[in-house]
Protein backbone atom coordinates (compact mmCIF):
# COMPACT_ATOMS: atom_id res chain seq x y z
CA UNK A 1 0.00 0.00 0.00
CA UNK A 2 2.80 2.43 0.91
CA UNK A 3 4.53 1.81 -2.42
CA UNK A 4 1.23 2.48 -4.22
CA UNK A 5 0.78 5.73 -2.31
CA UNK A 6 4.34 6.81 -3.10
CA UNK A 7 3.78 5.97 -6.79
CA UNK A 8 0.62 8.08 -6.76
CA UNK A 9 2.57 11.00 -5.33
CA UNK A 10 5.22 10.51 -8.02
CA UNK A 11 2.58 10.55 -10.72
CA UNK A 12 1.08 13.80 -9.42
CA UNK A 13 4.51 15.40 -9.24
CA UNK A 14 5.26 14.17 -12.75
CA UNK A 15 2.07 15.62 -14.20
CA UNK A 16 2.80 19.02 -12.69
CA UNK A 17 6.38 18.93 -13.91
CA UNK A 18 5.44 17.99 -17.47
CA UNK A 19 2.91 20.80 -17.67
CA UNK A 20 5.36 23.47 -16.60
CA UNK A 21 8.70 22.56 -18.16
CA UNK A 22 9.09 22.06 -21.92
CA UNK A 23 12.64 20.74 -21.37
CA UNK A 24 11.24 17.78 -19.50
CA UNK A 25 9.05 17.02 -22.50
CA UNK A 26 12.04 17.41 -24.80
CA UNK A 27 14.02 15.04 -22.62
CA UNK A 28 11.15 12.56 -22.59
CA UNK A 29 11.07 12.49 -26.40
CA UNK A 30 14.84 11.94 -26.61
CA UNK A 31 14.49 9.21 -23.97
CA UNK A 32 11.71 7.48 -25.91
CA UNK A 33 13.77 7.46 -29.09
CA UNK A 34 16.87 6.20 -27.29
CA UNK A 35 15.05 3.37 -25.51
CA UNK A 36 13.42 2.16 -28.73
CA UNK A 37 16.77 1.84 -30.54
CA UNK A 38 18.09 -1.56 -29.30
CA UNK A 39 21.76 -0.71 -28.81
CA UNK A 40 22.69 -4.25 -27.81
CA UNK A 41 26.06 -5.65 -28.87
CA UNK A 42 25.78 -7.45 -32.19
CA UNK A 43 22.53 -5.88 -33.38
CA UNK A 44 24.15 -3.10 -35.41
CA UNK A 45 21.88 -0.35 -34.09
CA UNK A 46 24.39 1.95 -32.41
CA UNK A 47 24.83 4.11 -35.53
CA UNK A 48 21.12 4.97 -35.46
CA UNK A 49 21.33 6.34 -31.91
CA UNK A 50 24.60 8.15 -32.59
CA UNK A 51 23.12 9.83 -35.68
CA UNK A 52 20.02 10.87 -33.76
CA UNK A 53 21.94 12.39 -30.85
CA UNK A 54 24.37 14.11 -33.19
CA UNK A 55 21.49 15.69 -35.07
CA UNK A 56 19.94 16.98 -31.83
CA UNK A 57 23.19 18.60 -30.71
CA UNK A 58 24.15 20.04 -34.08
CA UNK A 59 20.69 21.58 -34.55
CA UNK A 60 21.33 23.48 -31.30
CA UNK A 61 24.70 24.74 -32.51
CA UNK A 62 26.84 22.24 -30.61
CA UNK A 63 28.43 21.01 -33.79
CA UNK A 64 31.95 19.91 -32.83
CA UNK A 65 30.99 16.24 -32.92
CA UNK A 66 33.35 13.39 -33.79
CA UNK A 67 31.99 9.89 -34.32
CA UNK A 68 34.50 7.08 -33.79
CA UNK A 69 34.01 3.65 -35.35
CA UNK A 70 35.68 0.89 -33.35
CA UNK A 71 35.20 -2.86 -33.33
CA UNK A 72 31.52 -3.34 -34.21
CA UNK A 73 30.15 -0.20 -32.56
CA UNK A 74 30.48 3.58 -32.40
CA UNK A 75 31.29 6.15 -29.75
CA UNK A 76 31.03 9.91 -29.96
CA UNK A 77 33.03 12.83 -28.58
CA UNK A 78 31.39 16.27 -28.47
CA UNK A 79 33.22 19.48 -27.62
CA UNK A 80 31.53 22.72 -26.58
CA UNK A 81 34.40 25.25 -26.56
CA UNK A 82 34.60 27.89 -23.86
CA UNK A 83 32.85 31.10 -24.90
CA UNK A 84 34.69 33.17 -22.28
CA UNK A 85 37.88 31.20 -21.54
CA UNK A 86 38.98 31.42 -17.91
CA UNK A 87 42.14 29.39 -18.38
CA UNK A 88 40.66 26.46 -16.48
CA UNK A 89 40.99 23.03 -18.04
CA UNK A 90 38.02 21.21 -19.58
CA UNK A 91 35.49 19.01 -17.82
CA UNK A 92 34.49 15.64 -19.28
CA UNK A 93 30.90 14.41 -19.12
CA UNK A 94 30.56 10.62 -19.40
CA UNK A 95 27.72 8.19 -20.17
CA UNK A 96 27.24 5.06 -22.27
CA UNK A 97 24.73 4.35 -25.02
CA UNK A 98 24.86 0.55 -25.13
CA UNK A 99 22.63 -1.75 -23.09
CA UNK A 100 22.66 -5.43 -22.16
CA UNK A 101 20.44 -7.87 -24.03
CA UNK A 102 16.78 -8.21 -23.02
CA UNK A 103 14.54 -11.01 -24.30
CA UNK A 104 10.83 -10.20 -24.76
CA UNK A 105 9.81 -13.60 -23.38
CA UNK A 106 11.55 -12.77 -20.10
CA UNK A 107 9.74 -9.44 -19.63
CA UNK A 108 6.12 -8.57 -18.89
CA UNK A 109 6.48 -5.81 -21.53
CA UNK A 110 8.43 -5.44 -24.75
CA UNK A 111 11.85 -4.31 -23.46
CA UNK A 112 12.44 -2.07 -26.48
CA UNK A 113 9.07 -0.35 -26.50
CA UNK A 114 9.05 2.81 -24.40
CA UNK A 115 6.19 2.57 -21.89
CA UNK A 116 5.03 5.08 -19.28
CA UNK A 117 2.87 3.48 -16.63
CA UNK A 118 1.96 4.25 -13.00
CA UNK A 119 4.65 6.89 -12.56
CA UNK A 120 7.43 4.87 -14.24
CA UNK A 121 9.23 4.65 -17.54
CA UNK A 122 9.83 1.03 -18.59
CA UNK A 123 12.36 -0.30 -21.11
CA UNK A 124 15.86 -1.67 -21.41
CA UNK A 125 18.31 1.09 -20.58
CA UNK A 126 15.84 3.29 -18.69
CA UNK A 127 18.20 3.07 -15.72
CA UNK A 128 21.49 1.84 -17.18
CA UNK A 129 22.43 4.16 -18.75
CA UNK A 130 20.20 5.91 -21.25
CA UNK A 131 18.80 8.11 -18.51
CA UNK A 132 22.35 9.48 -18.16
CA UNK A 133 22.74 9.98 -21.91
CA UNK A 134 19.39 11.76 -22.11
CA UNK A 135 19.92 13.94 -19.04
CA UNK A 136 23.32 15.12 -20.29
CA UNK A 137 22.08 15.73 -23.83
CA UNK A 138 18.99 17.63 -22.70
CA UNK A 139 20.95 19.68 -20.17
CA UNK A 140 23.40 20.81 -22.88
CA UNK A 141 20.56 21.67 -25.26
CA UNK A 142 18.84 23.64 -22.53
CA UNK A 143 21.99 25.53 -21.51
CA UNK A 144 22.70 26.37 -25.13
CA UNK A 145 19.16 27.65 -25.67
CA UNK A 146 19.36 29.75 -22.51
CA UNK A 147 22.52 31.46 -23.76
CA UNK A 148 24.89 29.85 -21.30
CA UNK A 149 28.51 30.83 -22.05
CA UNK A 150 30.91 28.27 -20.55
CA UNK A 151 34.21 29.57 -19.24
CA UNK A 152 35.94 26.24 -19.87
CA UNK A 153 35.58 23.59 -22.57
CA UNK A 154 32.89 20.98 -22.02
CA UNK A 155 33.67 17.59 -23.57
CA UNK A 156 30.93 14.99 -23.83
CA UNK A 157 31.92 11.32 -24.23
CA UNK A 158 29.20 8.80 -25.09
CA UNK A 159 30.60 5.27 -25.49
CA UNK A 160 29.05 2.35 -27.33
CA UNK A 161 30.54 -0.64 -25.50
CA UNK A 162 30.61 -0.03 -21.75
CA UNK A 163 28.65 -3.23 -21.16
CA UNK A 164 31.14 -5.34 -23.14
CA UNK A 165 34.76 -4.49 -23.97
CA UNK A 166 34.93 -0.83 -22.86
CA UNK A 167 37.19 -0.12 -25.81
CA UNK A 168 35.49 3.23 -26.37
CA UNK A 169 36.48 4.55 -22.94
CA UNK A 170 39.98 3.11 -23.30
CA UNK A 171 40.49 4.86 -26.65
CA UNK A 172 38.93 8.10 -25.44
CA UNK A 173 41.33 8.17 -22.50
CA UNK A 174 44.39 7.22 -24.54
CA UNK A 175 43.92 8.57 -28.09
CA UNK A 176 40.82 10.63 -28.78
CA UNK A 177 41.18 13.26 -26.05
CA UNK A 178 44.23 15.17 -24.86
CA UNK A 179 43.86 14.53 -21.14
CA UNK A 180 46.56 17.06 -20.29
CA UNK A 181 43.87 19.65 -21.04
CA UNK A 182 41.23 18.04 -18.79
CA UNK A 183 40.58 19.00 -15.16
CA UNK A 184 38.03 16.37 -14.11
CA UNK A 185 35.43 13.89 -15.36
CA UNK A 186 31.78 13.77 -14.26
CA UNK A 187 30.16 10.38 -14.78
CA UNK A 188 26.41 9.95 -15.32
CA UNK A 189 26.76 6.17 -14.90
CA UNK A 190 27.38 6.39 -11.15
CA UNK A 191 26.08 8.23 -8.12
CA UNK A 192 22.41 8.95 -7.56
CA UNK A 193 19.85 8.64 -4.80
CA UNK A 194 17.33 6.30 -3.26
CA UNK A 195 14.01 6.46 -1.46
CA UNK A 196 12.25 3.76 0.51
CA UNK A 197 8.75 2.68 -0.53
CA UNK A 198 7.24 4.78 2.27
CA UNK A 199 8.83 7.93 0.84
CA UNK A 200 11.79 8.07 3.24
CA UNK A 201 14.82 9.59 1.50
CA UNK A 202 17.95 7.51 2.08
CA UNK A 203 20.29 10.05 0.48
CA UNK A 204 22.53 10.53 -2.57
CA UNK A 205 25.87 8.96 -3.26
CA UNK A 206 28.82 10.56 -5.03
CA UNK A 207 31.08 7.88 -6.48
CA UNK A 208 34.77 8.66 -6.06
CA UNK A 209 36.29 5.19 -6.35
CA UNK A 210 35.86 1.88 -8.19
CA UNK A 211 37.29 -1.51 -7.43
CA UNK A 212 39.93 -2.87 -9.82
CA UNK A 213 38.60 -5.56 -12.16
CA UNK A 214 40.67 -8.58 -13.20
CA UNK A 215 39.84 -12.14 -14.19
CA UNK A 216 42.07 -15.21 -13.74
CA UNK A 217 42.03 -18.83 -14.90
CA UNK A 218 42.79 -21.66 -12.46
CA UNK A 219 43.88 -24.70 -14.48
CA UNK A 220 44.53 -28.27 -13.34
CA UNK A 221 46.11 -30.76 -15.76
CA UNK A 222 46.55 -34.52 -15.48
CA UNK A 223 47.59 -37.48 -17.66
CA UNK A 224 44.05 -38.85 -17.27
CA UNK A 225 43.19 -42.43 -18.06
CA UNK A 226 40.25 -44.85 -17.98
CA UNK A 227 37.54 -44.01 -15.46
CA UNK A 228 37.43 -47.63 -14.30
CA UNK A 229 40.91 -47.15 -12.80
CA UNK A 230 40.82 -43.90 -10.76
CA UNK A 231 44.14 -42.21 -10.05
CA UNK A 232 45.07 -40.86 -6.61
CA UNK A 233 45.28 -37.43 -8.31
CA UNK A 234 42.34 -36.05 -10.31
CA UNK A 235 42.20 -32.70 -12.11
CA UNK A 236 38.62 -32.00 -11.06
CA UNK A 237 39.24 -32.86 -7.40
CA UNK A 238 42.46 -30.85 -7.36
CA UNK A 239 40.62 -27.84 -8.75
CA UNK A 240 37.75 -28.33 -6.30
CA UNK A 241 40.12 -28.41 -3.32
CA UNK A 242 41.76 -25.20 -4.54
CA UNK A 243 38.41 -23.46 -4.97
CA UNK A 244 37.51 -24.49 -1.44
CA UNK A 245 40.63 -22.75 -0.15
CA UNK A 246 39.81 -19.70 -2.28
CA UNK A 247 36.31 -19.58 -0.81
CA UNK A 248 37.73 -19.60 2.72
CA UNK A 249 40.45 -17.02 2.06
CA UNK A 250 39.87 -13.50 3.35
CA UNK A 251 41.90 -10.61 2.01
CA UNK A 252 42.92 -7.91 4.45
CA UNK A 253 40.16 -5.33 5.10
CA UNK A 254 41.03 -1.80 3.98
CA UNK A 255 39.75 1.78 4.25
CA UNK A 256 40.40 4.88 2.18
CA UNK A 257 39.09 8.44 2.36
CA UNK A 258 35.99 7.54 0.36
CA UNK A 259 35.00 4.37 2.19
CA UNK A 260 35.71 5.87 5.63
CA UNK A 261 33.32 8.73 4.81
CA UNK A 262 30.78 6.24 3.45
CA UNK A 263 30.83 3.96 6.49
CA UNK A 264 30.75 6.88 8.89
CA UNK A 265 27.47 7.94 7.27
CA UNK A 266 26.21 4.37 6.84
CA UNK A 267 26.58 3.62 10.56
CA UNK A 268 23.84 6.14 11.36
CA UNK A 269 21.21 4.12 9.46
CA UNK A 270 22.50 0.55 9.89
CA UNK A 271 20.82 -2.08 12.04
CA UNK A 272 22.36 -2.32 15.53
CA UNK A 273 24.68 -5.30 14.93
CA UNK A 274 26.06 -3.85 11.70
CA UNK A 275 26.35 -0.37 13.26
CA UNK A 276 28.41 -1.77 16.13
CA UNK A 277 30.66 -3.65 13.68
CA UNK A 278 31.15 -0.54 11.53
CA UNK A 279 32.09 1.52 14.58
CA UNK A 280 34.56 -1.17 15.71
CA UNK A 281 36.12 -1.37 12.27
CA UNK A 282 36.41 2.41 11.83
CA UNK A 283 38.19 2.55 15.18
CA UNK A 284 40.51 -0.33 14.20
CA UNK A 285 40.81 -0.95 10.43
CA UNK A 286 42.74 -4.17 11.11
CA UNK A 287 39.73 -5.70 12.93
CA UNK A 288 38.95 -8.40 10.40
CA UNK A 289 36.18 -9.91 12.51
CA UNK A 290 34.28 -6.61 12.52
CA UNK A 291 34.83 -6.21 8.77
CA UNK A 292 33.44 -9.73 8.24
CA UNK A 293 30.25 -8.76 10.10
CA UNK A 294 29.96 -5.64 7.91
CA UNK A 295 30.40 -7.70 4.72
CA UNK A 296 27.76 -10.19 5.85
CA UNK A 297 25.17 -7.47 5.29
CA UNK A 298 23.66 -8.06 1.80
CA UNK A 299 23.96 -4.37 0.88
CA UNK A 300 27.62 -4.12 1.96
CA UNK A 301 29.14 -7.16 0.28
CA UNK A 302 32.44 -6.34 -1.40
CA UNK A 303 32.92 -2.97 0.28
CA UNK A 304 35.59 -3.75 2.89
CA UNK A 305 38.33 -5.49 0.91
CA UNK A 306 39.45 -7.26 -2.25
CA UNK A 307 37.12 -10.13 -3.16
CA UNK A 308 37.70 -12.99 -5.64
CA UNK A 309 34.98 -15.44 -6.65
CA UNK A 310 34.71 -18.41 -9.02
CA UNK A 311 32.33 -17.62 -11.86
CA UNK A 312 32.75 -20.41 -14.47
CA UNK A 313 33.83 -24.07 -14.71
CA UNK A 314 34.87 -26.46 -17.44
CA UNK A 315 36.66 -29.77 -17.48
CA UNK A 316 36.88 -33.36 -18.65
CA UNK A 317 36.37 -34.70 -22.15
CA UNK A 318 34.37 -37.93 -21.81
CA UNK A 319 32.03 -39.61 -19.34
CA UNK A 320 34.25 -42.67 -19.10
CA UNK A 321 37.65 -40.97 -18.96
CA UNK A 322 39.57 -39.38 -16.13
CA UNK A 323 39.81 -35.62 -16.68
CA UNK A 324 42.97 -34.37 -18.31
CA UNK A 325 42.03 -30.75 -17.64
CA UNK A 326 39.76 -28.80 -15.31
CA UNK A 327 39.57 -25.04 -15.32
CA UNK A 328 37.78 -22.37 -13.32
CA UNK A 329 37.36 -18.70 -14.10
CA UNK A 330 37.85 -16.51 -11.05
CA UNK A 331 36.86 -12.85 -11.10
CA UNK A 332 38.51 -10.45 -8.67
CA UNK A 333 37.42 -6.97 -7.61
CA UNK A 334 40.42 -5.40 -5.91
CA UNK A 335 40.32 -2.56 -3.44
CA UNK A 336 41.63 0.70 -4.94
CA UNK A 337 45.37 1.02 -4.43
CA UNK A 338 45.98 -2.73 -4.22
CA UNK A 339 48.74 -3.99 -6.53
CA UNK A 340 47.21 -6.61 -8.88
CA UNK A 341 50.56 -8.46 -8.85
CA UNK A 342 50.15 -9.05 -5.11
CA UNK A 343 46.69 -10.54 -5.68
CA UNK A 344 48.12 -12.88 -8.33
CA UNK A 345 50.81 -13.97 -5.86
CA UNK A 346 48.16 -14.73 -3.24
CA UNK A 347 46.05 -16.72 -5.71
CA UNK A 348 49.07 -18.77 -6.76
CA UNK A 349 49.83 -19.53 -3.11
CA UNK A 350 46.26 -20.73 -2.65
CA UNK A 351 46.58 -22.94 -5.74
CA UNK A 352 50.10 -24.28 -5.04
CA UNK A 353 49.17 -27.26 -2.79
CA UNK A 354 47.19 -28.78 -5.67
CA UNK A 355 49.64 -27.84 -8.45
CA UNK A 356 47.10 -25.55 -10.08
CA UNK A 357 48.37 -22.88 -12.47
CA UNK A 358 46.90 -19.38 -12.17
CA UNK A 359 47.09 -16.87 -15.02
CA UNK A 360 45.45 -13.46 -15.60
CA UNK A 361 43.07 -13.29 -18.55
CA UNK A 362 43.84 -9.62 -19.26
CA UNK A 363 45.75 -6.80 -17.68
CA UNK A 364 44.28 -4.94 -14.71
CA UNK A 365 43.83 -1.19 -14.64
CA UNK A 366 44.69 -0.08 -11.12
CA UNK A 367 43.05 3.09 -9.87
CA UNK A 368 43.22 5.01 -6.62
CA UNK A 369 40.23 6.83 -5.19
CA UNK A 370 39.68 10.34 -6.54
CA UNK A 371 40.15 13.12 -3.97
CA UNK A 372 37.05 14.57 -2.34
CA UNK A 373 37.20 17.89 -4.18
CA UNK A 374 35.34 20.67 -2.44
CA UNK A 375 34.14 22.27 -5.69
CA UNK A 376 32.61 19.03 -6.97
CA UNK A 377 31.03 18.08 -3.66
CA UNK A 378 29.61 21.58 -3.21
CA UNK A 379 28.15 21.69 -6.74
CA UNK A 380 26.70 18.18 -6.40
CA UNK A 381 25.23 18.94 -2.98
CA UNK A 382 23.59 22.14 -4.20
CA UNK A 383 22.16 20.42 -7.28
CA UNK A 384 20.73 17.59 -5.17
CA UNK A 385 19.34 19.86 -2.45
CA UNK A 386 17.56 22.01 -5.04
CA UNK A 387 15.24 19.03 -5.57
CA UNK A 388 15.76 16.97 -2.41
CA UNK A 389 16.29 19.39 0.51
CA UNK A 390 18.39 18.01 3.32
CA UNK A 391 19.41 14.82 1.50
CA UNK A 392 22.52 13.21 2.93
CA UNK A 393 25.46 13.32 0.50
CA UNK A 394 27.69 10.28 0.93
CA UNK A 395 30.94 9.45 -0.94
CA UNK A 396 30.98 5.84 -2.11
CA UNK A 397 33.06 3.22 -3.89
CA UNK A 398 31.51 1.12 -6.67
CA UNK A 399 32.14 -2.59 -6.40
CA UNK A 400 31.50 -2.84 -10.14
CA UNK A 401 33.20 -1.00 -13.00
CA UNK A 402 32.21 1.91 -15.26
CA UNK A 403 33.91 3.79 -18.10
CA UNK A 404 35.13 6.21 -15.46
CA UNK A 405 37.87 3.78 -14.42
CA UNK A 406 39.88 4.48 -17.59
CA UNK A 407 39.97 8.20 -16.90
CA UNK A 408 40.73 7.73 -13.21
CA UNK A 409 43.54 5.32 -14.18
CA UNK A 410 44.93 8.01 -16.49
CA UNK A 411 45.12 10.46 -13.60
CA UNK A 412 41.88 12.38 -14.18
CA UNK A 413 39.82 12.84 -10.98
CA UNK A 414 36.50 11.18 -11.83
CA UNK A 415 33.20 11.51 -9.99
CA UNK A 416 29.91 9.66 -10.29
CA UNK A 417 27.49 12.54 -9.76
CA UNK A 418 24.26 11.46 -11.41
CA UNK A 419 21.05 12.98 -10.07
CA UNK A 420 18.57 10.19 -10.86
CA UNK A 421 17.00 8.28 -7.97
CA UNK A 422 15.08 5.07 -7.41
CA UNK A 423 12.68 3.53 -4.92
CA UNK A 424 14.92 0.91 -3.32
CA UNK A 425 14.94 -2.05 -3.70
CA UNK A 426 11.92 -2.28 -6.02
CA UNK A 427 13.57 -0.28 -8.81
CA UNK A 428 17.00 -1.97 -8.71
CA UNK A 429 16.47 -3.68 -12.06
CA UNK A 430 19.44 -2.66 -14.20
CA UNK A 431 20.40 -5.62 -16.42
CA UNK A 432 17.27 -7.38 -15.16
CA UNK A 433 13.61 -7.96 -15.95
CA UNK A 434 11.24 -4.99 -16.42
CA UNK A 435 13.93 -2.34 -15.97
CA UNK A 436 12.37 0.98 -15.03
CA UNK A 437 12.94 4.50 -13.70
CA UNK A 438 10.49 6.79 -11.90
CA UNK A 439 9.27 9.44 -14.34
CA UNK A 440 10.07 12.27 -11.97
CA UNK A 441 13.57 10.86 -11.52
CA UNK A 442 14.36 11.52 -15.19
CA UNK A 443 13.02 15.08 -15.00
CA UNK A 444 14.93 15.73 -11.77
CA UNK A 445 18.08 14.43 -13.43
CA UNK A 446 17.75 16.81 -16.38
CA UNK A 447 17.48 19.74 -13.96
CA UNK A 448 20.28 18.31 -11.82
CA UNK A 449 22.77 18.14 -14.70
CA UNK A 450 21.75 21.60 -15.91
CA UNK A 451 22.62 23.01 -12.48
CA UNK A 452 25.78 20.94 -12.11
CA UNK A 453 27.25 21.90 -15.48
CA UNK A 454 26.40 25.55 -14.96
CA UNK A 455 28.10 25.52 -11.55
CA UNK A 456 31.31 23.85 -12.70
CA UNK A 457 31.69 25.39 -16.17
CA UNK A 458 31.01 29.03 -15.25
Amino acid sequence: MRLALFATALLASTAASAQTDPWHERGREIYRTAIEIPTVAGRGQMAALVSYLQAQLEAAGIDNVTVHDHADTQSMVVRWPAANPSGEKAILLLAHMDVVEALPEDWSRDPFTFIEEDGYFYGRGTADDKQGVVALTTALLRLRAEGFAPTRDIILVFTGDEETTQQGAELAASEWIDLSQVEMALNADAGGGAYLADGTLLGFGIQTAEKIYQTFTFTATNPGGHSSRPRPDNAIYDLAHTLGRLEAHRFEPMLNETTRAYFTARAATAEPEVRAAIERWLADPSDGEAADIVEASPTLVGTTRTRCVATRLQGGHADNALPQMAQATVNCRMFPGVDPASVLTTLREIAAPSNITVEPVAIARPTDASPLREDVITAFTQAVHARHPGAAIVPNMSTGATDGLFFRAAGIPTYGVNGAWIVSPEDERAHGRDERLPVQSLYDNIDHWTDLIRALAD
